[in-house]
């Protein structure tokens, strides 16, 4: 019966976050990284012992905003810092899959989105020069993860996301594979500097 459809997630906080109708009560950022640790980029075709995980490409996309919009107000630092936080209950998907979903897969992410903004007190959505500068980060973290651990070549990243106007030596730190609990420390240590700056 479709009435008896669950459609929500137990936390380790014990918060119950739906996935349909998600609160902002029910997110906790401690879940948020918890999960984000966990979950791999690039369905785990990268190198190295430890999978690269979606916090830790989120700690790389909110460093990039900051070098290459330097006056970037902390509202979007945070934004780009949770800009994939729906993936710790819904998971990471490349993007060629998620365009054959479609719109089902991406009203539930913008949902859960808009819910994780809500609760930290960011604009929900976010502004379009938020979302326009988050954007190229992303793209730019893609072709440094794509060339450093994911097996592309250059000319083929270059193709798919860009030539990167920022070096790769000013980020290479943050392309180091880490273990989960390692990544959970450090995406929860830049979300407290980000909020208290606030």
């Amino acid at each position: 019966m479709a009435g008896d459809t669950r459609a929500w997630q137990r936390m380790l906080s014990g918060r119950r976050l739906d996935l349909i109708d998600p609160s902002p009560l029910d997110i906790e950022i401690a879940d948020i990284a918890h999960g984000l640790a966990r979950v791999a980029r690039w369905n785990g075709q990268t190198s190295g012992a430890e999978v690269f995980s979606v916090a830790q490409h989120c700690l790389l996309v909110e460093a990039l905003v900051g070098a290459l919009a330097p006056q970037a107000a902390t509202d979007a630092r945070l934004a780009a810092l949770l800009h994939d936080a729906p993936e710790y209950v819904i998971g990471d998907m490349i993007s060629p899959f998620k365009a054959v979903i479609g719109g089902g897969y991406k009203a539930v992410e913008a949902r859960l989105l808009a819910a994780v903004h809500r609760r930290f007190g960011l604009a929900a959505p976010a502004p379009p020069e938020t979302l326009a500068l988050i954007k190229g980060a992303d793209r730019v973290a893609a072709f440094f993860e794509a060339t450093r651990l994911a097996g592309f070549s250059t000319g083929e990243a270059q193709k798919l996301f860009g030539r990167p106007k920022i070096a790769l030596a000013d980020v290479e730190a943050y392309l180091e594979p880490a273990r989960p609990a390692e990544a959970q420390r450090r995406f929860l240590r830049r979300f407290a500097e980000l909020d208290e700056s606030r």
